[in-house]
């Protein structure tokens, strides 16, 4: 069995790295701290003069037509520069439109590859505490939406976006055109410089073409979570590397700390959480680029990437020390970006239930039972 990845992955892996990590020098970052832009426009451009927004868009839409395997290698290039993009967002809600062929979108996936529109999406519906805020009632012209969208990332800068609404006691996903007068943007920034904005939606009558199948929610958020633990991959691995770097260097009662065993241990844990989770990441987005149930994967791949960005971005500030806590010094931004997509995924408490719920309903696991012969167990 061949576990290498293609010449051509390859060489998509090389190009986005070299241009995240070229744009995104610790200087340039902190020039873009303080700018109090929403995202890296200079940047976003690059990634659509280079096709990298259109990645998972299918062909005959215009896109690239590759598939999670690619986008993560992309995405895992992305975290580790913290390059403030909407990478992942923009292409999947295109590509979720154009998988479920919702009737009058072709417009949007079409401006969403030439990058003259940009599209967003949000799932916390799912995880959150509060639940599904968004409601749609029937009514003579299609569906009457109320309610709210919490932290919808690009909010004010995107043009249209897939949100989860509760549609007679089930999630789906509806397609929101952010121009209705009907619905007002309360902006903020999250804590790792990524822009969002509250929806308040009162009174907006969407046609009935506007609503996804139901089947699209559980096709989009097994996307989502394995975009999200890319991210995260990227972020930790850089983070562990950057403080590897910064413990052989620096010296304490004569000695360098990387020295010291309470220091190597932690380090050695933290290179273990981060490839505990590319393992698990690699597994899911191979099951769903050959198109295999992967519910279980995503959970696990979605609790893996909370307990690392956790643990990897705590150790790594504590073995700083004091410079850790200097926002002239680089590495806090890795810890806020690790809390981000943390919040994003949903917590590793809430994973951790979904998927001892799973496993309690499910009584067969492994890869076993995806071979013709093992279906009757």
């Amino acid at each position: 069995m061949d576990f290498e990845l293609s010449e051509d992955q390859r060489a998509i892996a090389q190009m986005a790295d070299s241009l995240f990590v070229d744009h995104c020098h610790d200087d340039y970052m902190r020039q873009w701290d303080a700018s109090g832009e929403p995202m890296m426009a200079p940047l976003w451009q690059l990634c659509i003069d280079t096709g990298l927004q259109a990645l998972a868009i299918p062909e005959e839409h215009g896109g690239s037509g590759l598939g999670m395997t690619e986008l993560m290698l992309v995405l895992q290039a992305q975290g580790k520069a913290l390059a403030q993009v909407p990478l992942w967002r923009h292409q999947l809600a295109a590509a979720t439109l154009a998988r479920f062929d919702a009737i009058g979108t072709e417009q949007w996936i079409a401006k969403a590859v030439s990058g003259e529109a940009l599209l967003s999406l949000s799932l916390d519906g799912l995880s959150s505490a509060l639940g599904i805020e968004l409601q749609a009632t029937a009514c003579a012209d299609g569906w009457l939406i109320n309610g709210r969208v919490a932290a919808l990332s690009q909010g004010e800068q995107a043009h249209a976006a897939l949100v989860v609404v509760q549609v007679e006691g089930q999630p789906r996903l509806l397609l929101l055109d952010l121009s209705a007068p009907e619905i007002q943007k309360v902006s903020a920034v999250l804590t790792h410089g990524e822009a969002v904005a509250d929806l308040h939606i009162e009174g907006l009558t969407v046609n009935t073409a506007a609503l996804l199948p139901a089947e699209s929610v559980d096709w989009l958020e097994l996307r989502s979570i394995a975009a999200l633990a890319a991210l995260q991959l990227g972020v930790s691995e850089e983070q562990v590397h950057r403080t590897v770097t910064y413990v052989s260097e620096r010296q304490q009662f004569e000695r360098v700390i990387g020295s010291f065993q309470s220091v190597q241990m932690t380090m050695a844990d933290n290179h273990i959480a981060v490839e505990a989770l590319r393992t698990a990441l690699w597994q899911l987005a191979y099951r769903i680029d050959a198109d295999l149930p992967a519910p279980c994967e995503a959970l696990a791949t979605a609790w893996l990437a909370c307990e690392a960005g956790h643990r990897i971005g705590h150790t790594a500030q504590h073995v700083h020390g004091g410079i850790g806590v200097d926002l002239t010094y680089p590495i806090h931004r890795f810890l806020y970006w690790s809390r981000g997509l943390i919040l994003a995924l949903g917590g590793s408490a809430a994973n951790l239930e979904r998927l001892g719920d799973w496993l309690n309903d499910n009584d067969k696991l492994g890869w076993k039972y995806d071979l013709q012969e093992h279906q009757a167990l």
